[in-house]
Order: C-alpha cells, then sequence, then structure tokens
C-alpha cells in the first residue's frame, strides 16, 4: 500500500505514540491531518512530520467539545484529496483506586477514551466511505482484555473501545473501509506517573519505547490487517487466558494486589 497523497486523520498527535505514528507515515508522503490540545506540542509535530517528507495540518482541538468535533469535520468535508484514514489514538488514564477517583476522572476516561472516537467515527464516517480501501484504527490496549486493579475506568474504557470496534468492523463488512484495533501493554509516556512507572519497576513489567509501538501501528495500518493485533509478550497471551481460564489471572493479581495498592493509594487525588 502506497501512502503518498492519502489523507489521515490522527488524533492524541502532541506527543508519545501519536507523534511517532505522524512521522512514520510522514515518510511514506502520507498527508496528514493533527488533532490535539497542546498547541506547542501539535507544533512539534507538525515540524517532525514536515521534515520526514510529509505534509501535515494541525488542528488544535478538544475532543470533548461538540464544537470542536464539528470544527474538525468541516475541515475534512473541506479537503480536495478526501480522507482517507482515521486513527483514534488520543486518551487518558488515572491510576487510582476507584474510591479514590473523582467524578470527573471517572467521566474524562470514559468520554475520551470511548466515546469521542464513537462520535468522531459517526461523523466522519460519510467522507471515510468514499475511500477505496479507507482505514479506521482505533488505539486500545492491553487492559482493554485484562481487568487491572487501580485501572477500573481505564479498563471500562478500552473494553468498551474493542468491543465497539469489534461491533463496527462487522458492521461495515460489506463496505471497504478495513477497521481495525491495536492493543499495546504499558508504553513510556507522559500518560504514565511516576508511582505507574514505578509499579512497573518493581512488579518487572515491561514498557516499549512509544517508537516501537509505533512501527507496529504502522504495519498493520497500511497492510490493513489483521483486524486485532495484541502487542507484547506475555501480555497477549494473558489477554488469551484471560479470555478461557479468568481465574488464573484472579490468582496472578492477587499476588501484585499489595503492590498495586501501595502506588494506588500515592497516586489518591493525583
Amino acid at each position: 500500500m502506497n501512502l503518498q497523497g492519502k489523507t489521515i486523520l490522527i488524533t492524541g498527535a502532541s506527543g508519545g505514540i501519536g507523534r511517532e505514528i505522524a512521522v512514520r507515515l510522514a515518510r511514506q508522503h502520507a498527508r496528514l491531518i493533527l488533532v490535539g490540545r497542546d498547541p506547542v506540542a501539535l507544533q512539534e509535530t507538525q515540524t517532525d512530520a514536515s521534515a520526514a517528507g510529509g505534509s501535515a495540518d494541525m488542528l488544535v482541538a478538544d475532543l470533548l467539545s461538540q464544537e470542536d468535533r464539528a470544527r474538525i469535520v468541516d475541515f475534512c468535508t473541506g479537503l480536495e484529496s478526501g480522507l482517507w484514514g482515521l486513527i483514534n489514538n488520543a486518551g487518558c488514564n488515572h491510576f487510582a483506586l476507584l474510591q479514590d477517583q473523582s467524578d470527573a476522572m471517572l467521566q474524562n476516561q470514559i468520554n475520551l477514551n470511548l466515546l469521542a472516537p464513537m462520535l468522531l467515527i459517526r461523523a466522519l464516517l460519510p467522507l471515510l466511505q468514499k475511500e477505496q480501501g479507507a482505514r479506521i484504527l482505533n488505539m486500545g490496549s492491553t487492559f482493554g482484555s485484562i481487568g487491572y486493579p487501580g485501572y477500573s475506568a481505564y479498563c471500562a474504557s478500552k473494553f468498551g473501545l474493542r468491543g465497539f470496534t469489534e461491533a463496527l468492523r462487522r458492521e461495515l463488512s460489506d463496505s471497504d473501509i478495513r477497521v481495525l484495533y491495536f492493543a499495546p501493554r504499558a508504553t513510556a509516556t507522559k500518560l504514565n506517573s511516576e508511582n505507574v512507572i514505578a509499579l512497573n519497576k518493581e512488579l518487572g513489567n515491561a514498557m516499549d519505547l512509544p517508537d516501537i509501538v509505533a512501527a507496529q501501528v504502522e504495519k498493520m495500518f497500511v497492510s490493513g490487517g489483521p483486524h486485532q493485533v495484541f502487542w507484547g509478550w506475555p501480555e497477549k497471551l494473558f489477554a488469551r487466558i484471560n479470555q478461557c481460564i479468568p481465574m488464573l489471572v484472579d490468582n496472578a493479581l492477587q499476588k501484585q494486589l499489595p503492590a498495586i495498592k501501595k502506588y494506588a493509594t500515592l497516586s489518591k487525588g493525583a
């Protein structure tokens, strides 16, 4: 698949995985629409993408704002090149026990991680349906398959996103649009607090660099398949085990629970 001249919208493009995805697709001379809330960081991504050989427009927008989503749709509707791809990468998480998370924390995770991609896809679907072999890729998580203590709301949002992606893929199976779900394991981005990093270090959990994850996203997005990728070993094995024999995962996580609660309590109110 040659991405030259194809227009792709990337949410959460301000940094981390989003920036690395943008640079990789820019090397294939794609035209990018970069969406994020931080204008300075978004400008840095635009500069990096342009230097890599692609063209990039930036839209400073909050995906939780109906007005901002409408502005994104209006911009894409006015494109002469059409919209060929959408990567829903924006997201947030709050590592804390449920009892210590505020209403706003819970709502932000559900709204940004699940509802925003649903609303944006629905709004952009008429444009994507006009393009041959169009792509929609939703960025999930290992925690979209494994319920993990301290991440109850985040897990709920990513479980929901995985189910939504699966249903939409089947709903659009008679069309030319390819609907994809990519689930990375822990990644070294600013989304993870110092307490999360310390917890992963104590438990021996690996954390991938954003570029490693972006390389796999690029491969999946360009090829158009497989429709689901769970990245990282042994995390993807645990996801499969959790589907078939969840009690084994229950027992393994129960042993980790004292450490998880220690760091989750340190995160209280963060």
